[in-house]
């Protein structure tokens, strides 16, 4: 039932897209002093979740046409950086390793505020007060 209100799917995809990263993040620190070691990072979630040409090119004019396509996370893009690499090849810094973390928990939180005032909208909507 929730799935299909559009503020719930953004705020789980949010979710996900933070749950995704800070993986990716973790990786990086802990191989930070691993040789040859190239640092990851994936796409941005604005990015990520809809496309601006995936809104114009797909349409639902009929009912048997295919919806635009949601988020998942299996679309997203994981970047190798270069910028910085150490005489034994690794490309890790700890100091942007940790300043996206830093991001992410802003993000996390971000994503947490969407599930909360969608649920707060739901429950107006029939009438009861959080």
């Amino acid at each position: 039932m929730f799935e299909k209100i559009e503020m719930m799917r953004m705020a789980r995809a949010m979710g996900q897209h933070v749950t995704e990263r800070q993986t990716i993040v973790a990786r990086n620190i802990a191989n930070a002093d691993t040789p040859g070691f190239k640092a990851q990072d994936l796409q941005p979630f604005e990015d990520s979740y809809r496309r601006r040409d995936d809104l114009a090119a797909m349409r639902t004019t009929r009912p048997r046409h295919l919806p635009v396509p949601t988020w998942s996370p299996a679309e997203l893009r994981v970047a190798t950086t270069e910028t910085g690499v150490s005489p034994n090849g690794n490309s890790v810094s700890l100091e942007a390793e940790m300043l996206k973390a830093a991001e992410l928990k802003r993000e996390h939180e971000l994503s947490l505020g969407v599930y909360r005032s969608a649920l707060d909208l739901m429950r107006t909507s029939i009438g009861r007060r959080a």
